[in-house]
């Protein structure tokens, strides 16, 4: 995947196209930010960008334009399908931790001279599963990397790290995706309709791979639950009639488990139009809503839902979240809920 498809992190991809075009590239860098953001994905860009045959990086340098790979010579879609001799990626093994001999191993190979692309690129996925020998057997290879060979460390949790291997390398800062940049890449590269993946964007929190794995949740059918409730507490004040449209909030006849996870997706999905409801009452920029294609509707719900209501009504359900994690009944907590809006 090139540099041009990656979804987000535009002053990263930047930053990174103009260095290789200018031949400055770091040779050790640290891409860490959120899971599921595209911090993979971009390494593997700076790997095709480096070795792709169709572009001419000089070329690019001297006209001031940043480097790209085409994603469609031979060395890109190699590169893409892990099949590149001079693109080593070391990740966890089964046991779910990176063990020393793969770092020695690719230590070993990275003093070599690349075998057919320009530059080898070795890319080393959560990093953080790297214990502290594995860490250790890197370090003088991070502080004196050999001059054809480039290495990438990809985290989330750079604190996990030695402070000594930090410092080896230079940081690259990866923020969550934007709710439009989530739904993008759901409906491209994972074969979702518009409006699923819209739903899955808006409760995944920016991460495409936190959408992903909440497929086996509806998070679409979660959404509609989640709209319809707070369109009857727009319009209903009688306690028990609401209490009465509540039911939605529980499927009836589910495991107490899937209850919770089913109703954990209605509250999140909840939390997410409340915020909107917030934006949209106080008239601020419409850019930051995440469920965009609902707009309209949510539109509606201001005349009841000002500011002042909205933010009362988020922290009911964040309580009502933080009240399901510490095992309160789902219909005790759905009642609650539903009388607080």
């Amino acid at each position: 995947m090139p540099f041009k498809e990656i979804a987000g992190h535009a002053r990263v991809v930047t930053l990174l196209s103009n260095a290789i075009a200018r031949e400055t590239l770091p040779p050790a860098m640290l891409f860490a930010g959120p899971a599921g953001v595209g911090k993979r994905r971009t390494a593997i860009a700076v790997a095709q960008a480096l070795n792709c045959t169709a572009h001419n990086v000089s070329v690019k340098a001297a006209t001031g334009m940043g480097a790209d790979g085409c994603g469609t010579c031979s060395a890109c879609v190699r590169i893409a399908r892990g099949a590149h001799p001079d693109v080593l990626v070391v990740e966890p093994g089964d046991s779910g931790s990176i063990k020393i001999e793969q770092i020695r191993d690719v230590v070993d190979r990275s003093n070599y001279r690349p075998f057919e692309g320009r530059r080898r690129a070795v890319i080393v996925d959560r990093a953080d599963a790297m214990g502290p020998e594995a860490q250790n057997a890197l370090l003088k290879t991070l502080e004196e990397p050999p001059s054809a060979t480039i290495f990438i460390l990809v985290t989330s949790a750079p604190d996990t790290l030695l402070p000594t291997v930090l410092s080896r390398c230079s940081r690259m800062r990866f923020g969550a995706l934007s709710a439009d940049d989530v739904a993008r890449v759901l409906v491209r590269d994972h074969e979702y309709d518009e409006k699923d993946a819209r739903a899955a964007a808006a409760d995944a929190d920016g991460s495409v791979g936190r959408a992903i794995d909440a497929s086996a949740i509806d998070v679409t059918e979660a959404r509609d639950v989640a709209q319809k409730i707070l369109a009857l507490a727009a319009r209903v004040s009688d306690p028990s009639r609401r209490l009465e449209g509540a039911k939605g909030l529980v499927p009836v006849k589910t495991p107490l488990a899937a209850e919770r996870v089913y109703l954990a997706a209605c509250l999140r999905s909840m939390a997410s139009l409340l915020r909107d409801l917030g934006i949209l009452a106080g008239q601020a920029d419409t850019r930051l809503l995440a469920n965009v294609d609902l707009q309209a509707d949510l539109q509606h719900l201001t005349t009841t839902f000002d500011s002042r209501r909205s933010h009362r009504a988020f922290a009911a359900v964040d309580e009502a979240l933080i009240a399901l994690d510490q095992n309160v009944n789902p219909k005790v907590v759905t009642n609650w809920l539903v009388l607080q809006l």
